[in-house]
């Protein structure tokens, strides 16, 4: 998640980084918050839980339906959520396609429509190598890995592979149904927009960080009031989005930076003889590292147990000291993902809403990711009152 332009300096951007979005209010209740926030006027926007936390649905309702299929967004927003997550990559023909990888094997049937067009490096078929045309050929489906030559769903208990049918679409089109719910609904569903790796788009010529400003100011979303978020696991380019697109877009939306570890391998850049290398995100828990941030974003995106360590037990909470660090520098705190699949919920919680209460009550984040949105607007509703 990334962030604003120099329209106004940076001290003055991060008094405010407390409402995300107007659809939910004051996020920050602590009193360093409060000292941050600046006097321009919030809109009032009932989140439909009662609460000033955020939910965000995970690729839409991910846990019911496809992730970033239109139905899996449909169903979100039905569901209640707060925000949309929109993963975008561009295509070959320079068109923004909601995807969360860079590659298509995992959710479609790329190798059966295409054989031939997988890269060298380990059999990958990359969005950027088709056309829109050519993916509108491909059908979605759950995500899946493949084993002795069969697939296999990563989750079981999920929609079934092979069943019915979904395909890709573009960010225009996602935002236009967006937008035209929010019409025929009257309620205010944000954007939670995920550029995912400018460091691989700029090293195949293409400028993706750009084309996705472009389509959200052509949609009206340029302000930090508007109902937008723009969020990257790339530091780099999110200061870039920062420090020279926004201003020269005249945009100023909010921007979050994501958290991960760098053994991942997901954020490259170039070394002093231009090879990519795996980027150091290490500085990010150290100390000062909340303060750098700041100083071009207003909201970090870490991994559960940057938050809870997953060494916890459920007579022993371990928290973290990241979100009072991020607090105290005035960034929102959204950590990823709450599912509850099989495994995916840690030994330290007893089931789904003990680990959304550990997280919201002990820890005191702002708002989660999860794969059920249903579930975790729920869990607001009814224990709103205690936050």
């Amino acid at each position: 998640m990334p962030h604003p332009s120099q329209r106004h300096p940076t001290s003055a951007r991060i008094r405010r980084p407390l409402a995300m979005m107007g659809v939910v209010g004051s996020l920050l209740a602590t009193s360093t918050s409060a000292a941050l926030a600046d006097d321009r006027p919030l809109r009032s926007i009932d989140p439909g839980h009662g609460t000033d936390k955020v939910v965000v649905a995970h690729r839409g309702a991910s846990g019911y339906l496809p992730e970033h299929t239109l139905a899996a967004k449909a169903m979100a927003y039905a569901q209640g959520a707060d925000f949309l997550e929109q993963d975008v990559v561009m295509s070959k023909d320079d068109q923004l396609v909601v995807l969360h990888d860079r590659f298509l094997d995992r959710v479609t049937n790329v190798a059966e429509v295409f054989p031939e067009r997988a890269r060298d490096d380990g059999r990958r078929y990359y969005a950027i190598d088709f056309t829109l045309d050519e993916l509108r050929k491909l059908s979605f489906s759950e995500g899946f890995t493949v084993k002795d030559g069969e697939q296999v769903a990563d989750y079981p208990e999920r929609f079934p592979l092979g069943k019915s049918h979904f395909g890709l679409h573009t960010l225009s089109e996602e935002i236009e149904m967006i937008q035209g719910l929010n019409h025929s609904t009257g309620r205010d569903v944000g954007l939670y927009v995920e550029i995912k790796a400018p460091w691989f788009h700029q090293s195949e010529g293409k400028q993706v960080a750009r084309a996705v400003l472009e389509t959200l100011k052509h949609y009206g979303y340029v302000a930090q009031d508007d109902n937008a978020v723009v969020q990257i696991f790339d530091p780099n380019g999110l200061k870039r989005i920062h420090d020279t697109l926004q201003p020269e877009l005249e945009m100023d939306l909010r921007l979050v930076q994501l958290m991960g570890e760098t053994s991942w391998d997901m954020t490259f850049q170039p070394d002093a003889a231009g090879k990519l290398e795996p980027y150091d995100y290490d500085w990010m828990y150290q100390e000062g590292g909340m303060q750098r941030i700041a100083t071009y974003a207003d909201g970090i995106g870490p991994w559960k147990p940057m938050v809870i360590e997953d060494s916890s037990t459920r007579d022993d909470i371990k928290v973290t000291p990241l979100v009072e660090e991020a607090h105290a520098q005035g960034l929102i705190v959204m950590p990823y993902t709450f599912r509850l699949d099989e495994g995916r919920i840690p030994d330290w919680a007893s089931d789904y809403d003990d680990m959304l209460r550990t997280f919201f009550v002990d820890a005191r984040v702002d708002g989660v990711f999860t794969d059920y949105p249903d579930r975790a607007v729920q869990w607001l509703k009814q224990h709103g009152d205690a936050l």
